[in-house]
């Protein structure tokens, strides 16, 4: 395998009367041994190949070098192991690791590395609905769409008797003339509108908007379809929506009802709701000033706006004074009485959203989610696909391979740092390829518990 050996030296302090000097030049060395988990983790929920299965391939197949499925995971490994630019797989198409989950050791052509530059991929990133002479590879944005239902359907053992989908939109800055962009007056700057819909750790929906509509625009198809594909593989698990006061519309609140899909989403507050509850916050009122501590109280009434609703609703309101003065809220359920109660819902089911909070901020710290700087909105959505199904493939790893460990619950960035940033001397014989990771890394353990449920769950 070809390797660019960089010949200058990099003098440091002298340790005990020897000098330190480092250079790049250790060959087939990589810092990504981690990533090995990465290719079992595809292993046992077949991510790449899957999603290499939405795009269309209109190259002439006896001229290619590199297969879709190997761009595929380049980027797809290449986001998780926090390489979110093209330009760094100009280097990276030497990386051995990267070489061995690709499965190709060398190059068809002399002068092509075994996987492929920022040149290629540059290529798939940018493709066309139609092929044109330099974009030939075209991505189906609903067969991808359905793959990352189809992969959180597939995580589940046996159908859940209840599932919540969380809805939540974020914003996406964009500092160019992206096409679409427009300013958000509440984010205050340039950026998309990306929606998000989660099912506790697992990435269902990852749409890409424009940031010029409602936060809800577009939430009711996309609910409508996440709804029916589940629907078909667990026909009898409930289904509950929950988000912020962005998405109490009337007409995502009618759909659930006639759908029997249940929902709790914030209501934003107004003079009417808050004279509903004076009372109340009196109360609360003065029980803080005789205990120096926040005071809440909950009450629930029916509700209709004098316009929007169609209809009645339940709504549930928290009066609470906390540092001096009243903090109402108020959220808007489908739910009855009987099926939950007023406090119960509002603590512990409605604020329990907040961790999709955490997800979106996994997506978009840790994997690069928020990276659309190409001009076009489908090749930037195409973008926010890869960053998704590095999340996905991580989320795997965490679930399948970390399950009672220390790192069962940590984050993509710290699965990243733990796990996956291990460097390693190569050494490829014809009899095999062995990995010579540091003896010192810290989660040896981890790595070993990790490759044995994977290698588990693949067969």
């Amino acid at each position: 395998m070809p390797t660019e050996c960089i010949p200058e030296r990099y003098e440091f302090a002298r340790v005990e009367g020897r000098a330190v000097i480092a250079g790049f030049d250790g060959g087939l060395i990589t810092s990504d041994a981690g990533a090995l988990l990465l290719g079992s983790t595809d292993g046992a929920i077949k991510l790449i190949d899957r999603f290499a299965a939405c795009f269309v391939d209109r190259r002439r197949q006896g001229l290619i070098e590199h297969e879709v499925s190997t761009l595929v995971l380049q980027r797809v490994v290449g986001i998780a192991l926090g390489y979110e630019d093209l330009n760094d797989h100009d280097e990276l198409r030497h990386d051995p690791v990267m070489a061995v989950l690709a499965g190709k050791l060398e190059a068809g052509r002399e002068s092509c590395a075994p996987v492929a530059g920022k040149s290629t991929l540059n290529r798939l990133e940018l493709s066309r609905p139609e092929p044109t002479r330099y974009h030939k590879i075209s991505c189906d944005g609903a067969a991808v769409e359905r793959l990352l239902v189809d992969l959180f359907l597939e995580s589940r053992p046996r159908a859940p008797e209840r599932i919540i989908l969380d809805l939540d939109a974020t914003d996406d800055p964009v500092h160019g003339t992206q096409e679409s962009r427009f300013f958000h007056g509440y984010y205050g700057h340039y950026c998309y509108l990306p929606l998000y819909i989660f099912c506790g750790d697992d990435l269902l929906v990852s749409k890409l908007r424009p940031a010029n509509i409602d936060g809800s625009a577009g939430a009711l198809e996309e609910v409508a379809r996440v709804v029916a594909q589940i629907r078909a593989r667990w026909p009898h698990t409930r289904i509950m929506l929950r988000a912020d006061s962005g998405f109490a519309r009337d007409e995502l609140m009618s759909w659930c009802e006639a759908n029997a899909v249940d929902y709790v989403f914030g209501l934003a507050r107004n003079a009417r709701l808050e004279r509903a509850i004076e009372a109340e916050l009196e109360a609360a009122h003065q029980e803080s000033k005789q205990t120096g501590q926040p005071a809440r109280r909950f009450k629930e009434f029916r509700y209709v706006t004098r316009k929007s609703w169609s209809r009645e609703r339940r709504v549930i309101a928290k009066a609470e004074w906390t540092g001096g003065d009243k903090n109402p809220r108020f959220i808007v359920t489908s739910l009855t009485a009987e099926q939950a109660e007023a406090r119960e819902l509002y603590e512990k089911t409605y604020c329990a959203r907040g961790n999709m909070e955490n997800r979106i901020k996994e997506c978009q710290l840790d994997l690069f989610a928020d990276r659309t700087s190409s001009h076009t909105m489908r090749a930037n959505q195409l973008r926010l696909w890869f960053a998704a199904m590095a999340y996905v493939l991580l989320c795997a790893l965490r679930r399948i391979g970390l399950a009672g460990t220390r790192l069962a619950a940590a984050s993509c960035g710290t699965i990243r740092l733990k796990l996956l940033k291990i460097g390693a001397l190569v050494r490829i014989s014809v009899r095999r390829i062995k990995i010579a990771m540091a003896s010192a890394c810290p989660y040896r353990a981890e790595f070993g518990t990790a490759h044995a449920l994977l290698m588990q769950a693949a067969r």
